[in-house]
């Protein structure tokens, strides 16, 4: 690991590389979620967090982790653009899971923005807004850590399609666990039907990707399911999976 990162766990004696990382991910590929996120907290402990957009993946991952490490801390990108029923869901979940939030905030008001860049910059450039909503916070967040967990998936979109279950985050300069890399959408929502897990209830009116309310439409059936997001332009990421981050 690099030295910026300040949390380093005692028991932890690898300096994880990419190279190093590509032989654990070799070796653990095509396990079990569970068994991603325990090699992911008996490896780093307190220096992993989660992330989550509140979507079923990150449900599901939430419920994995509430039995396996429930004092592992989640963490959300609040926009100050999100759904009401997004904040209610996160709600929800700290009652029915016990999950610790914490919220990662860009400290730039909408108003403040709006006086920086314009008006409604999500609609005139949305990888902007994205970079000063959610990537830079996020950014800042994570060097305090030396780990995150995600619920991508492999088929959301094709910039996804390699993604492994353990991986080297080139980005932030660490360790990127993917535990549901392999997952389909179908067993993602069998095991939260089988669980009885809340989730958005957005999702029965056709919204299968959910993030910010500007930046959000509903679906028509058979469409790719992140067509509404940003639809209507060629942005399909927000930017926080990216392998590399402008300045």
């Amino acid at each position: 690991m690099t030295a910026q990162h300040k949390t380093v766990p005692a028991f932890q004696t690898v300096q994880w590389t990419p190279e190093s990382i590509k032989e654990i991910s070799a070796a653990l590929e095509g396990s079990s979620p569970e068994t991603i996120l325990r090699w992911g907290f008996d490896t780093f402990g307190p220096g992993i967090v989660m992330a989550t957009g509140f979507g079923p993946e990150g449900i599901v991952l939430m419920h994995h982790v509430s039995q396996i490490r429930p004092e592992t801390i989640v963490f959300y990108l609040d926009t100050d653009l999100l759904f009401a029923n997004t904040y209610e869901l996160r709600d929800e979940l700290v009652q029915k899971l016990g999950i610790r939030f914490e919220r990662v905030y860009s400290g730039i008001s909408l108003p403040e923005q709006a006086l920086r860049h314009g008006d409604k910059l999500w609609d005139r450039d949305p990888d902007t807004c994205c970079h000063i909503r959610k990537v830079i916070p996020q950014r800042q967040f994570l060097s305090k850590y030396d780990a995150w967990i995600t619920g991508i998936r492999r088929d959301q979109t094709a910039f996804r399609a390699n993604t492994k279950q353990i991986e080297w985050d080139h980005a932030n300069r660490m360790v990127k666990l993917n535990p549901l890399a392999g997952w389909t959408s179908d067993q993602v929502w069998e095991h939260i039907q089988t669980n009885e897990l809340p989730y958005n209830p957005l999702h029965d009116y056709g919204y299968p990707s959910i993030g910010c309310w500007t930046c959000t439409k509903a679906v028509e059936p058979g469409q790719d399911p992140r067509s509404g997001r940003w639809a209507g332009k060629p942005k399909t990421e927000c930017g926080i999976h990216l392998p590399s981050i402008k300045e």
